[in-house]
């Protein structure tokens, strides 16, 4: 058996996540349809995170078993032309037999991309989140700071998470501007259950003056959901890099 690593990108508008279900389409579903055709059985397909509906991937890394070798630019090339065209791989690798996509990995992280101009982009419909009102992105990257460390990020989780432990350790938080778009960087060992996007839109209260400005080491004392702003939607979130 080959232990196959895949690096993969996606748009998620037409998938309800990463995860296969039942009744809807997944992109974890259609890697292994693509990986099956290739190898003539289907696999069992490992990625490195769930994701929710409508969330994209600029780096997204899964691995699966194939009972037969073919180089890797090989796997790259034939996949690739069973894959629709929303979902591409990058590259390929042959990985160690206990190397596990989810379980090996040593940190994440994500970007979320918010539109800030008056006029929505339509051709970032589904792509970015739109918010109109003016964005100090040098303000909100200071404010984006107390959240690095290590803490229990209760307030940051979302219900309906079964996570173990609620402590993360936060590596980077900033926030930059790119020409109308402000965009959020997170990275950590590992994030909560809309842990992100539960982040991105706290900053964006603190922004709008719903939340006090330098608010954020309290709210996370508090460990209380209702103290943190809003969860913003998931059209504007990206997986961005994954660590090994």
């Amino acid at each position: 058996m080959t232990n196959y690593l895949l690096t993969i990108r996606f748009d998620g508008s037409s998938y309800h996540g990463w995860q296969f279900q039942e009744n809807a389409i997944s992109v974890q579903q259609r890697i292994m349809e693509a990986a099956a055709r290739m190898f003539g059985e289907m696999p069992v397909v490992n990625g490195c995170s769930r994701t929710d509906a409508g969330v994209h991937a600029n780096r997204f890394c899964c691995n699966f078993k194939a009972p037969r070798f073919y180089p890797c630019e090989n796997v790259v090339a034939a996949m690739n032309t069973y894959l629709p065209m929303d979902i591409v791989i990058l590259s390929c690798e042959v990985a160690d037999d206990d190397f596990h996509a989810r379980f090996s990995c040593k940190g994440k992280e994500y970007e979320y991309v918010v539109w800030n101009a008056p006029v929505r982009d339509p051709f970032l419909h589904k792509r970015a989140y739109h918010y109109k009102y003016p964005l100090d992105a040098g303000f909100l990257d200071k404010q984006a700071k107390d959240l690095l460390g290590t803490h229990d990020f209760t307030c940051f989780m979302a219900a309906g998470s079964d996570a173990k432990t609620t402590v993360r350790t936060i590596t980077k938080a900033d926030v930059r501007r790119e020409g109308e778009k402000v965009i959020f960087t997170f990275g950590a060992d590992g994030f909560l259950y809309n842990m992100v996007r539960i982040m991105t839109g706290t900053l964006l209260y603190i922004a709008a003056g719903k939340i006090e400005p330098d608010s954020i080491p309290a709210i996370i004392e508090s460990k209380d959901r209702l103290q943190a702003g809003i969860t913003v939607p998931g059209d504007g979130l990206y997986l961005n890099r994954i660590y090994y």
